[in-house]
């Protein structure tokens, strides 16, 4: 049975098969149906062989047609957990606009069991690095290409973390007698392209991202 204070994660065997399967699937899409699904740009390199271009948060990456290889910058194959996040968005049935209604991790389905991993992994994991410091907060978002966002919080910035997926950092500000708090939210939509234990891996990398950025920004 799963350990509800961790977030689901398949067998790596398991997890082997579904991205095979998914990719065999994949092959028989014709490339411009994956490019108006996924908002990747597709690049021709030969006969019947290319690569889809896009960004993860702030990576570059590069899928490669048709072997569907997921790549980094530096064209070395990424793990196995990158792989199948980008199976699952590529297989999504078509694009749909987002819906602009955010919603936390606990809405999405069977979410509700693993919400306190999640939090523990993205917003608890912000607060220990900024905690009251809301300008520090801003000025990683920003470097992140966050877009400020009113109504929420007392600090709120929406980053694209795949084309078709923006993620919503919503922030409150503590002060000596109460502590900052910091969800990250996901568009009603998110669904429609990934999995919830897909959104549990993106979820995190944003919010490791955003700490490892931290003393950076400027």
């Amino acid at each position: 049975m799963s350990n509800p204070k961790q977030t689901p994660q398949p067998s790596r065997p398991a997890l082997d098969s579904r991205v095979e399967a998914l990719r065999e699937t994949l092959q028989q899409v014709p490339v411009n149906l994956l490019e108006e699904r996924t908002g990747a740009n597709y690049h021709l390199l030969g006969p019947g062989r290319g690569e889809f271009h896009l960004k993860l948060v702030d990576s570059q990456l590069s899928v490669t047609y048709p072997e569907f290889q997921v790549l980094d910058a530096q064209k070395k194959e990424l793990p196995s957990f990158h792989h199948a996040m980008l199976m699952y968005y590529f297989d999504s049935p078509a694009a749909i606009p987002v819906t602009g209604k955010w919603i936390s991790f606990a809405d999405l389905p069977d979410g509700r069991v693993y919400d306190s991993a999640f939090q523990s992994n993205t917003g608890n994991l912000l607060i220990k690095t900024f905690g009251l410091d809301k300008e520090s907060l801003r000025r990683a978002c920003e470097t992140l290409k966050g877009v400020a966002l009113s109504g929420f919080g007392d600090a709120a910035y929406v980053v694209q973390a795949l084309p078709r997926i923006p993620l919503l950092i919503n922030y409150w500000q503590g002060d000596d007698d109460f502590p900052s708090t910091c969800k990250l939210l996901f568009d009603e939509s998110v669904s429609h392209y990934l999995p919830t234990e897909a959104c549990a891996i993106l979820g995190g990398m944003l919010a490791r991202k955003l700490v490892k950025n931290a003393g950076q920004a400027v």
